[in-house]
């Protein structure tokens, strides 16, 4: 249970903070989490996303996230910038509250490894 406490407590912070610093305080929720991950990534921060864009950074973020646990690997970053992985591992069939769980976990890491914590 001290896992899932710890989990639970860095998800809450990591919550709380990216809500506090892009949506004024709203509730952010894992899409929009992810999807910052992705601008960060990216690294192209001053810049206006389409629609398409959009789903593409989350791509990038969650094979960023995933990373660590052997499901993708980062291969090159294309002309324009945009960091590209290919499939190692194919990702197991996981239900809604699992998935849910393997991200949040997953955006813990990454925060943690950046000192965020």
């Amino acid at each position: 249970m001290k896992r899932d406490d710890d989990l639970k407590d860095h998800w809450d912070k990591v919550v709380t903070d990216l809500s506090n610093q892009f949506a004024d305080g709203d509730t952010l929720d894992l899409d929009a989490i992810i999807y910052l991950i992705g601008v960060q990534e990216l690294g192209q921060l001053n810049r206006k996303f389409k629609k398409d864009d959009k789903v593409n950074l989350m791509h990038i973020a969650i094979c960023r996230l995933l990373e660590p646990y052997g499901y993708y690997e980062f291969d090159y970053f294309d002309n324009e910038g945009w960091p590209h992985y290919k499939s190692k591992e194919e990702l197991p069939t996981l239900k809604a509250g699992e998935q849910s769980v393997l991200m949040k976990e997953a955006i813990v890491h990454y925060f943690r490894e950046r000192d965020f914590f």
